[in-house]
């Protein structure tokens, strides 16, 4: 199936149309789910998407939400060698989360690979595909900054806010309106499958894991994106070269209006920094919509599943188990998850489902907490076993045979211009296991080992025991009858 740019035209947020694959989501003329040219795409059958909208707890148990749901997902197949895939975790509004669903796969998908083959070809895709969305996306809000940059002017300069609103309290609230809208941004995790090569790229805290089994048959999980955050200590030391005083920000949590270091979107803490004092004296824009982007990683049949996911998730189970490693736990859930569903929607749900039911368990024990956030979590499948995989389900994988012993592949995580900081690979060096008949935990490593035993026996990932008993049995008769006779 192909596209033009000019099928797709110039996206504009107020008619951008939502994409039905959440909850049943409002749009600016009503209710009504509107149809977009993505809907047109085919959705990868190997991937399986899980979702929860935010909640503030209650003492009595009923649901009360703080704001609409405002993450964004796609899952995309565009041929046998073309996967594509994204989680947007917008904030302040859906506005810019939305349009960076829509302008992304137009940017990729669109004839954007075609002769493309280095891997760094196709990083430069990538990259360039984040900047085209932020460019998009401010043009398409260029008549609200005119019209934010006109009630500006006609507010006389030098007025305190209180003096402002009270000379000027229609202006001063529309401004308001207009500052609300402009300040819709997201994060960004997108993932490209071509070729037999996986490229991640991504901006702001949402994050993407691969599960591996190396050479010992044990299950690695690698985050292969970036935190953009205020505790990443390469984005403080790209604030600070900026003239910021990152003591100061760190010390207020926040950067201008949002947390991020990094995003799509958010006008204010772009072209309007300098409004904000702590953000004033920066010699830049603070805020970035560059993407750290990873890969080519060679997908082989040691490659089991991917995981995409909004902070939301990873972010509920931290706050729930105090655990300080949450990409073991969520991969370890997932593989739980795997053993007993019947679809990679319902290991998807399925894993938000218990992360969301611990979080709540935490607040009815007494825990400190008081809400959550949006949950999105996307598994894509690669080769891991579905014993209980629906009939004629492209996820389901009888003859895949496990073996413990494989070769170990070697590649380039990170490429030179952006270097991941070591303290957010923590979990590349914890291992899960999967398979071991004797299984022990070593919370001073966060490896889980098999033990001192290297010849134990690795336990198949479907359980023939009912059928070894049987031939048991008809040996054992086989053997009296003989005997007998």
């Amino acid at each position: 199936m192909k596209f033009t740019h000019e099928q797709v035209g110039k996206a504009q947020v107020d008619d951008m149309p939502i994409r039905s694959d959440g909850p049943t989501r409002p749009n600016t003329v009503g209710f009504e789910v509107l149809h977009s040219w993505t809907d047109d795409l085919p959705v990868c059958r190997y991937s399986g998407v899980g979702l929860s909208t935010n909640q503030i707890y209650r003492e009595d148990g009923y649901r009360q939400e703080d704001h609409e749901f405002e993450d964004r997902s796609f899952h995309f197949q565009l041929d046998d060698q073309t996967f594509l895939y994204g989680v947007f975790d917008g904030h302040d509004g859906i506005q810019a989360a939305t349009f960076a669903l829509q302008r992304t796969a137009a940017e990729i998908l669109l004839g954007q690979l075609s002769g493309k083959t280095s891997d760094e070809e196709i990083k430069d895709v990538l990259r360039h595909t984040f900047f085209a969305v932020e460019r998009g996306y401010f043009d398409s809000i260029d008549d609200k900054l005119a019209e934010r940059t006109n009630l500006q002017l006609e507010i006389p300069q030098g007025l305190s806010s209180y003096e402002a609103y009270q000379k000027y309290p229609e202006l001063v609230n529309k401004l308001k309106m207009l500052n609300n809208d402009i300040s819709s941004g997201t994060t960004a995790v997108v993932a490209l499958v071509y070729r037999g090569k996986l490229y991640v790229a991504n901006v702001g805290d949402s994050r993407a894991l691969l599960c591996k089994t190396d050479e010992k048959g044990v299950l690695r999980v690698t985050q292969l994106t970036v935190d953009h955050g205020l505790d990443n200590e390469d984005e403080l030391l790209r604030l600070s070269q900026l003239g910021l005083d990152v003591t100061k920000i760190c010390h207020g949590s926040r950067l201008g209006n949002q947390e991020n270091t990094r995003c799509l979107g958010n006008y204010l803490v772009k072209g309007g920094y300098k409004e904000f004092e702590e953000l004033a004296c920066a010699i830049s824009e603070p805020v970035i919509a560059d993407p750290e982007i990873n890969g080519g990683i060679p997908l082989d049949e040691n490659s089991r599943f991917l995981l995409l996911m909004s902070d939301g998730l990873y972010k509920s189970l931290e706050e729930a188990t105090k655990t300080e490693h949450v990409n073991i736990d969520i991969a370890q859930i997932t593989v739980e998850q795997f053993r007993t569903q019947a679809t990679l929607s319902g290991v998807a749900q399925a894993v938000v489902d218990k992360i969301v039911r611990q979080h709540h368990d935490m607040f009815v024990g007494g825990g400190n907490c008081s809400q959550r956030d949006d949950i999105t979590l996307m598994v894509r499948n690669f080769n891991f076993p579905m014993p209980n995989a629906l009939p004629n389900s492209p996820v389901a994988l009888p003859a895949v045979v496990f073996n413990p012993i494989v070769q170990r592949i070697t590649y380039q995580a990170i490429d030179s211009s952006s270097t991941m900081p070591e303290s957010t690979l923590s979990s590349n060096n914890s291992y899960l296991q999967t398979c071991s008949s004797s299984e022990t935990n070593d919370s001073s490593s966060g490896r889980y080992s098999s033990g001192t035993n290297s010849q134990a026996r690795i336990k198949a990932y479907v359980d023939f025991s009912s059928y070894y008993a049987s031939v048991g049995n008809e040996s054992d008769q086989n053997s009296n009858g003989s005997l007998q006779s």
